[in-house]
């Protein structure tokens, strides 16, 4: 794991201060927050990586984070995320939408709709 390189600009929360951490300066920033909740066991997870990491470095105005939910389950439970994988699109500390599935297509079209909404 750890950063190769291009995978640089997705963050990997690893504890739900880091969470609360970020959540919080979401509200100060106009920024998309796009959260990856995935498990190492979930094949579909893992068909998503590059493209995650296409579109992390494709959009440089979006904030990518990936979490972990067997590391953290009550973020994933906060947020109530029973499926794998899961995106969830925050903008200002809320949730904007949110898609369940490897479905590539859908998730370019949700960032490229709520990256430039206010």
């Amino acid at each position: 794991m750890g950063n190769r390189g291009s995978s640089a600009k997705i963050v990997e929360i690893h504890s739900s201060s880091q969470w609360r951490g970020h959540l919080e300066a979401s509200k100060q920033s106009n920024k998309l927050v796009v959260i990856d909740f995935s498990a190492n066991w979930c094949g579909p997870c893992k068909m998503m990586e590059p493209t995650i990491e296409e579109y992390a470095n494709m959009y440089d105005d979006v904030e990518f984070l990936k979490i972990d939910v067997d590391t953290l389950p009550d973020v994933a439970g906060e947020l109530k995320v029973d499926a794998m994988p899961t995106f969830v699109l925050v903008k200002k500390g809320k949730e904007v939408c949110r898609l369940v599935g490897a479905r590539k297509t859908e998730l370019q079209k949700l960032i490229e709709k709520h990256r430039l909404l206010n």
